[in-house]
């Protein structure tokens, strides 16, 4: 493994396969794969979306790496996260699930949690004085225009940080 970038083998990005969830935050994932995609970027592993619901991605993510042969340390799971303030993005490697039921499910399946973790931030600003939205409140809503391109000014980012 290059010391500088981790090199992956394959990326899965994490949503929920219904049409009516294709554009909500919970998708941050799927937006990341297609967003990959479209860019034709250099970005050289297999790349793959999930096509089971987020809270049973394990199944998903353990069948595409027995049938590929990867091991879980090389693969990148990209995923929403509603702990991260939109327009923000953290790897992670080897660590809990905090609460994502999809990465719950998947380090169950794998049983280990030595796996890549792309967290796409998805958290709306806080208005001053306001609490704390619940991420039910705002995870399964349509993505706004105005967010779309923050999403798509992230995935740049991430493009140049991990795969340039």
């Amino acid at each position: 493994m290059n010391s500088s970038k981790p090199e992956f083998e394959i990326i899965i990005g994490l949503g929920n396969p219904d049409k009516k969830y294709e554009t909500t935050y919970h998708n941050a994932g799927h937006l990341f794969i297609d967003y990959l995609k479209s860019q034709k970027s250099e970005v050289e592993c297999q790349m793959s979306k999930s096509d089971v619901y987020m809270n049973e991605s394990g199944k998903f993510v353990s069948k595409a790496a027995k049938k590929s042969g990867i091991k879980p340390e090389n693969i990148l799971i990209a995923h929403d996260d509603s702990d991260i303030l939109l327009g923000d993005y953290k790897l992670s490697f080897a660590r809990s699930s905090a609460g994502h039921k999809g990465i719950e499910s998947i380090i169950k399946s794998l049983g280990t949690q030595k796996f890549w973790r792309l967290r796409i931030g998805i958290r709306p600003p806080q208005k001053e004085k306001e609490p704390r939205q619940k991420a039910e409140k705002f995870v399964l809503k349509k993505i706004t225009v105005s967010n779309k391109k923050i999403l798509g000014n992230v995935f740049q980012k991430i493009i140049a940080g991990l795969f340039e």
